[in-house]
């Protein structure tokens, strides 16, 4: 038995061998994985490290690119070679995390501060630094605390058992980790509000109606809950993985920066950021053929879509 209260784990991606998941793990089962202040910093400390880890990959291709001297293939080769494809968060057991610990909870002061020695122990903040997608898999009790951790995930894929709650007002207790504003973004503010201010939970089903869940999968047909929603999440890693990696995570950010504007000033960081790209991919020509030879090849296998 193991007294790590955050598990990781690299999963190679069966279509994508140089690619992989990595996949983490509350680790207090006994607790529903409530964190406590150690595992609110053990999580934040493997974010941070996930961030620094994909910020390395953009420094690389762009020395790649200045110092390439014909011996490394394609551009888009060098983009995927042994690197991340995205994170899947899960917990372990029965939830995914029920909350704080309040034996023993993180300070909220700190949580709430924006001063840098307090957001380098913030697991959410941590989490948007991160270039890569997040993929939530919930099972299981979402709640308060957990459910802000799961707001912070950019794909949130849950099974039959998954419930979500947030109870701050029935204890008096003031979000801090973005739930009072990501959430009304995500399902209308109506619907936050019924949520967030009558504390009354929110079963699979209506979280998915609702667009709160982006994926709800039907266990009934294989050996466990738990084996069909990670299974799920690693095919989607796989499919992303089989992308350009440099594309991925810029169109991550479009998407995550133009979702904090308004629609006019998204689209013109859309232009800014489109510009900033095809200036260093339009000179070498490695792209569009590399689409050309993709879109004309008629021998070349057809995903089938699972959407």
């Amino acid at each position: 038995m193991t007294d790590d209260v955050v598990l990781t784990s690299r999963i190679p991606l069966p279509n994508n061998s140089e690619r992989c998941a990595l996949l983490i793990t509350l680790n207090r089962p006994h607790k529903k994985n409530c964190f406590n202040t150690q595992l609110c910093h053990k999580l934040a400390q493997i974010f941070h490290d996930v961030a620094e880890e994909v910020q390395g990959y953009d420094y690389n291709c762009n020395n790649t690119d200045d110092e390439d001297d014909g011996t490394h293939g394609s551009d888009s080769e060098e983009r995927s070679k042994g690197k991340l494809a995205a994170v899947i968060l899960t917990g372990a057991g029965r939830s995914f995390c029920a909350g704080a610990d309040l034996s023993n909870p993180p300070n909220p002061l700190h949580q709430s501060s924006d001063l840098p020695h307090h957001l380098k122990w913030n697991p959410v903040y941590q989490m948007s630094r991160v270039g890569i997608p997040i993929l939530g898999v919930l099972r299981g009790h979402v709640i308060t605390g957990g459910f802000e951790l799961a707001l912070a995930c950019d794909i949130l894929i849950g099974s039959s058992t998954t419930i979500f709650r947030d109870t701050h007002v029935k204890f008096g207790l003031a979000p801090c980790w973005g739930l009072s504003q990501k959430l009304a973004r995500r399902i209308g503010p109506g619907r936050a509000k019924i949520v967030s201010l009558s504390a009354c939970p929110v079963k699979a089903e209506k979280a998915y109606e609702w667009g709160l869940l982006d994926e709800l999968i039907d266990e009934s047909n294989s050996g466990t809950d738990d084996d069909a929603v990670v299974k799920r999440a690693i095919e989607l890693c796989d499919s992303i993985a089989s992308n350009d990696a440099l594309m991925v995570r810029r169109y991550k950010r479009a998407i995550v920066e133009g979702g904090s504007m308004t629609l006019q000033n998204g689209l013109q960081r859309e232009r800014e950021l489109g510009i900033s790209h095809y200036l260093e991919v339009v000179g070498d020509g490695a792209t569009f053929e590399s689409a050309k030879e993709f879109i004309s090849d008629d021998k070349r296998p057809r995903a089938q879509s699972k959407l």
